[in-house]
């Protein structure tokens, strides 16, 4: 409910103001200066954030060299299926955006359902692709999957929009759209068991999915379905230029909001149908499992109770699982992607048991888990091409301080030299982390951003004569504030020092100073709006009663 305050109140004042960014409303409100502080911080937000969604696509599809405790190496091997399914989407899209914009200008629905079909069509194919002897060139390491994701949102960014990211955009819509709905209609038909517990005890400050307590680090580790700093800045300066009027804005800010949170739920339904002990190896890292491992099995005797006779034994087991999804290694596939998709192939076979003989529904889960891979990944490839190119933006607009020329975003020079330095920056992130340093930094940029957004909008409404709104606005992001603010000054006071005491300096270094840098411009820019309100409550600067008709 807080994320769809805030997305249709930033969607609202971006269409009132000609589709400018929140940069530029910033600009309108508080100043230059204000302006300037809040580029920097979308800056580093964005590239924290592209890190953090690319790690959970790294994870999910690259294989690694995982070193044991004694010395000897886990071999996890990338996944030939998923990254040829991917790797598909891309001329897939570019096809069809040829097709939208050349061969028959104008007809999206009928492009884009082309385009889903043949996506779907890689889906079912891909495992004679891994399968053949062609499996090993899409059987890409970690490092290969992180470069193929930069080279992807480098492409994507210099590129024009109709050709690439408009084709993949419309198309992933339709898979969204269509997947969720799927998916709430599976759950539904299939009833889920949860036996995941309410509140984990044994973990509850903190274990080897997130390194806080429950306060206030579960209001920064889940995102989808919650306040998104990053649907701020997508309903600012992109989304206002589709409105066809207005009036669309309640149902676009508001109502897609809650869409959102409805697919929250549903994937909170899927990871807790799991049994907890097949979730704990799928999101325990190799590296940590002896770490965390007499917890664990504190946990699961107290668990012990828990009905989980609902469960067919190959659910129970991970190497069934393994099997069962097409000789895929899960273990240790952190991110929330693989857990996702695992959660998802089981309820969607439960529900196909509703239409198709019992016995033959399993030999489909195979094919829902990659489906599912598919999904999220197409759902995190339109955020980076989408971040990636508002980031180059954003420095490219810093770059034409020092020469004009290289403020123009139709230079390529200029559009490539940006567009390299920002996926450089998140490509490093994503290549160098984990995910107990990228997440949290990742769920503290966000929701910072969150804060940004709805100080503006505050200021907004306070600068136009309607303060009386604006608790409306000021309850959620002092809340978000506070949580936030709060884990960030447990990362920075303890967490990261921990891991720099640990022998990690480089990246316990980079990680305490990306997220200082990022709480200082967003506290800077909480106080210049905090005296901006003052001095209007306090009639020092007037109201500008008709604020909302100067567009």
């Amino acid at each position: 409910l807080a994320g769809a305050v805030q997305d249709m109140l930033v969607l609202g004042a971006s269409v009132r103001r000609g589709g400018k960014s929140l940069a530029e409303i910033a600009r309108t409100e508080l100043g230059p200066f204000a302006s300037g502080v809040t580029s920097l911080a979308i800056l580093f937000i964005v590239v924290i954030a592209l890190a953090g969604l690319g790690f959970v696509v790294v994870k999910a599809l690259g294989g690694e060299s995982i070193p044991r405790a004694d010395g000897t190496m886990i071999e996890v091997p990338g996944s030939s299926w998923g990254t040829f399914t991917i790797a598909a989407t891309i001329p897939i899209a570019l096809a069809v955006g040829w097709y939208m914009y050349r061969i028959r200008p104008g007809h999206v629905f009928e492009a884009s359902l082309i385009g889903a079909a043949a996506t779907l069509i890689a889906v079912v194919y891909g495992k004679d692709v891994a399968d053949s002897a062609w499996g090993p060139w899409f059987a890409l390491s970690r490092g290969g999957i992180t470069f193929a994701l930069c080279a992807y949102g480098f492409v994507a960014s210099v590129l024009p929009v109709w050709l690439l990211l408009c084709p993949r955009d419309y198309l992933s819509s339709f898979l969204k759209i269509g997947t969720i709905a799927l998916l709430v209609v599976g759950v539904v038909l299939a009833n889920p068991v949860l036996p995941a517990p309410a509140i984990n005890t044994v973990f509850a400050d903190g274990g080897p999915t997130m390194r806080g307590g429950l306060f206030p680090f579960v209001f920064i580790c889940i995102m989808c379905g919650s306040i998104s700093g990053f649907h701020a800045l997508v309903a600012s300066g992109t989304t206002p230029k589709m409105m066809d009027k207005e009036t669309q804005v309640r149902a676009v800010g508001y109502g897609a909001m809650l869409i959102e949170g409805l697919v929250g739920v549903v994937a909170l339904i899927a990871a807790a149908s799991l049994d907890p002990k097949i979730y704990y190896e799928i999101n325990v890292d190799q590296r940590a499992a002896a770490k965390w491992q007499p917890q664990l099995d504190k946990m699961y005797v107290e668990l012990g109770n828990a009905d989980l006779t609902h469960l067919p034994v190959e659910r129970r087991d991970l190497s069934q699982i393994e099997e069962s999804v097409g000789g895929e290694t899960l273990r240790g596939r952190t991110g929330g992607a693989v857990t996702l998709a695992v959660g998802m192939s089981f309820i969607l076979t439960d529900a196909a048991k509703w239409f198709m003989d019992p016995t033959k529904v399993k030999d489909y889960i195979q094919y829902w888990y990659h489906f599912a891979i598919m999904f999220e990944a197409l759902f995190i490839l339109t955020t980076i091409d989408t971040g990636t190119r508002v980031a180059r933006f954003l420095l490219q607009e810093a770059m034409g301080k020092l020469s004009p020329r290289w403020g123009k975003t139709d230079w390529l020079p200029s559009s490539a030299l940006a567009t390299l330095i920002v996926t450089a920056g998140w490509g490093v992130l994503v290549y160098t982390g984990s995910i107990d340093t990228i997440w949290p930094m990742f769920g503290i940029a966000n929701q910072l951003l969150a804060v940004l957004a709805l100080a503006l909008v505050t200021t907004m409404l306070i600068n136009s004569g309607k303060g009386r709104y604006a608790w409306v606005t000021l309850i959620p992001m002092l809340f978000v504030a506070t949580t936030t603010l709060t884990a960030g000054a447990q990362m920075v006071g303890y967490q990261f020092p921990q891991r720099i005491r640990d022998g990690d300096v480089v990246k316990g270094y980079l990680c305490m100073v990306l997220t200082v840098a990022v709480i200082a411009t967003v506290v800077t820019l909480l106080l210049t709006a905090m005296a901006r309100w003052i001095a209007v409550w306090r009639g020092v600067i007037p109201v500008a009663m008709d604020h909302d008709q100067n567009s």
